[in-house]
């Protein structure tokens, strides 16, 4: 079959979204159809055998950390072009409301998926806050023009559907067992990474740096633990906020990782920490999970999903500092880190992307019968 893949956010950006394309795209490619995706023209024009339509990307003002690609109606021009068997629109806001429209007016069968909360972010953004009822009508309307709805956690889609969203169904998650593997561990990134503080507990958080992500909650425990270090990889809006708040703290900041430097950065670390509850899956969790990295994350629906306190992770109150310091004493317990460690290896090991992938593939075939 031929699929359009139409989103928000493509490479070479580095996110959970373009993971979890990237390893639906070469499944796709190597099961030998064709691709064509739709996406912000950030200098990438091919993957893996699929065609990468870029349309214009502009800065706004109000985030300026990477260019959107705004509603245009080259998307309809590229739909006509290419003329699929179906649409894929993922996360539709800007460019995919485009292309939610575009796809319904020419009669194409149309499939979306959920993986950003924006609603929810809205709570951190004061200013913003009372929009929420606006988002959430926003995002339904666009997501009940699709046949059918995707999302990557169970509780986002209960929370879906209690907002009527139509016939939501879970797309499983995945990741990349042979890329993230606790053989990667090194003493020269567990250096970097402490700042070449090497006997102190290392927690390394990886993701976007923005609000949301409620990185600033954990200076407290650096305050009340010295011998604890936090490694911070990735960048976004909230790093000079963040330079400033863990300022004369045992943080480093290392901007983005990739590839086989991420793959390290987890092994070579004590644990993974999640402080976010705002994701709707955190991929990341996974991805610590397979380079056999225990994980502290904040209780939410989706971490719950992913984490078994005392068992692949340990659980700890969002905003509470004593039940954070308290999870961090659990890891003091070397058996119980040992545990931890093998356990996580061993649960990461049965959600490789060909399970989702193929998943994906079967969602398309019903998609198609049915239209």
């Amino acid at each position: 079959m031929k699929i359009v893949i139409i989103t928000e956010t493509f490479l070479p950006s580095i996110d959970g979204v373009v993971t979890r394309l990237t390893a639906a795209i070469k499944h796709l490619r190597k099961m030998n159809h064709e691709v064509v995706v739709i996406a912000p023209d950030l200098g990438v024009y091919e993957y893996e055998g699929a065609t990468v339509e870029g349309v214009k990307a502009t800065i706004m003002p109000f985030y300026r950390y990477r260019p959107f690609a705004l509603p245009q109606k080259e998307v309809k021009a590229l739909l006509l072009k290419h003329d699929p068997d179906l649409v894929h629109v993922v996360n539709p806001a800007l460019v995919g409301a485009t292309g939610v429209y575009y796809a319904k007016k020419l009669g194409y069968p149309l499939i979306a998926s959920y993986h950003t909360h924006i609603p929810k972010y809205l709570d951190y953004y004061w200013i913003y806050k009372p929009m929420k009822p606006v988002f959430w009508a926003y995002a339904r309307k666009l997501h009940n023009m699709a046949a059918i709805n995707l999302c990557t956690s169970k509780a986002i889609q209960e929370e879906l559907i209690a907002k009527n969203f139509h016939n939501v169904h879970l797309w499983k998650r995945g990741v990349d067992i042979n890329k993230f593997h606790p053989s990667h561990a090194n003493k020269s990134m567990r250096k970097r990474l402490s700042n070449n503080q090497v006997n102190k507990k290392l927690l390394v958080f990886v993701g976007r740096l923005a609000v949301e992500k409620e990185i600033h909650k954990l200076k407290p425990l650096l305050e009340a633990r010295d011998d604890v270090c936090l490694a911070i990889v990735g960048d976004g809006p909230a790093r000079e906020m963040l330079d400033n708040t863990f300022e004369g703290t045992n943080t480093v900041f290392t901007g983005f990782m990739q590839g086989q430097e991420l793959a390290e950065a987890f092994a070579s670390a004590d644990a993974l920490i999640f402080p976010s509850v705002t994701e709707t899956l955190g991929l990341v969790i996974l991805e610590a999970m397979a380079a056999g990295l225990p994980v502290i994350a904040a209780k939410s629906g989706p971490t719950m999903e992913q984490i078994t306190d005392k068992k692949t992770g340990l659980l700890f109150e969002n905003g509470n500092t004593q039940s954070l310091i308290h999870a961090i004493e659990q890891l003091e317990d070397q058996e119980l880190q040992s545990r931890l460690r093998e356990n996580v290896r061993q649960e990461a090991e049965k959600f490789s992307w060909s399970e989702p992938s193929q998943q994906l593939l079967k969602f398309y075939d019903e998609l198609l019968e049915s239209s």
